[in-house]
């Protein structure tokens, strides 16, 4: 059999067994939400947050461990491959066992995570060789799950910015955070619903300049949020994507993982984020793929 004929029995194949059978096709689409459909651009904010609607990032996942009381959930990630999860490094600075850890996909609402969540377990942990808590310099890490998931209307797998073919990065992009971090820079409790927010991209020397973080910010480092501060990551948030949209297509597209940032929400203090493009040779070494 030649390819052609190959690709055309595996795409009837696929079909046959439904659309959302396996996790092989796409990339960043929101099947449950319409991207031709203008969010509310009010005050949506991670911080003193908006509900996101169900299914509205469907590559989010909650990483959970059952002594933190609540939810459990202490950290964000993205679902990148099937079984594999794009996180922070400095979400495990305190887990010495990661077989209690556990991730949750598919949930909007993690005492309700509904019919369409799925629980995996890590079977590896890896965090970039040169993570630095001190400077949070190289955060970035990958979790490798215990079991594939099944994609469905409520998984997809988020599509990884590469340093040429990905989407490019600048402060006209349509991009936004999500997560279910602490909803005030006081509250030490995460939300119990995803919060959802549109944000700016931040020039990274401005963001690095005398009145703003002070040369704190690494080259492979994104700011995202506003001058004036408001809308922002916080506690609870790490490990979750910052993410654009594709101007030519409604596909998204992670370009950063939430890292840190002073307090929440503060003026000229914004959310600090690790380059996906930067360290995106690193992502495929280490799941051992020529491509996500």
């Amino acid at each position: 059999m030649n390819w052609l004929g190959l690709l055309v029995l595996l795409t009837v194949a696929g079909l046959v067994q439904g659309t959302w059978d396996n996790c092989r096709w796409t990339c960043g689409l929101r099947p449950m939400v319409s991207d031709s459909i203008p969010h509310d651009y009010g005050l949506t904010r991670i911080v003193g947050g908006t509900d996101a609607k169900s299914g509205a990032w469907p590559w989010m996942v909650s990483i959970q461990h059952p002594w933190i009381p609540g939810t459990n959930h202490f950290c964000g990630g993205s679902l990148i491959r099937a079984d594999w999860v794009l996180t922070a490094a400095h979400c495990f600075d305190l887990i010495f066992n990661t077989t209690m850890v556990y991730v949750v996909i598919g949930a909007t609402q993690l005492t309700k995570p509904g019919p369409g969540a799925q629980v995996r377990q890590i079977k590896k942990l890896v965090r970039h060789e040169n993570y630095k808590r001190h400077d949070m310099s190289n955060d970035i890490a990958l979790l490798e799950l215990t079991k594939p998931v099944q994609c469905s209307p409520y998984i997809q797998l988020a599509c990884v910015a590469d340093p040429i073919l990905g989407v490019g990065v600048s402060q006209e992009r349509n991009c936004w955070i999500a997560g279910w971090g602490a909803v005030t820079a006081k509250d030490t409790n995460p939300s119990d619903h995803l919060q959802e927010a549109r944000v700016q991209l931040i020039d990274v020397q401005l963001c690095n300049s005398t009145f703003w973080y002070s040369g704190k910010i690494h080259p492979y480092n994104l700011c995202a949020g506003y001058l004036e501060g408001n809308i922002d990551t916080c506690q609870g948030d790490s490990g979750g994507p910052l993410m654009c949209q594709d101007n030519s297509a409604d596909s998204w597209w992670v370009v950063g993982v939430t890292s840190w940032g002073k307090s929440c929400g503060r003026a000229r203090r914004p959310g600090v984020y690790t380059s996906t493009q930067h360290f995106y040779d690193w992502i495929l070494h280490h799941m051992g793929t020529n491509n996500i």
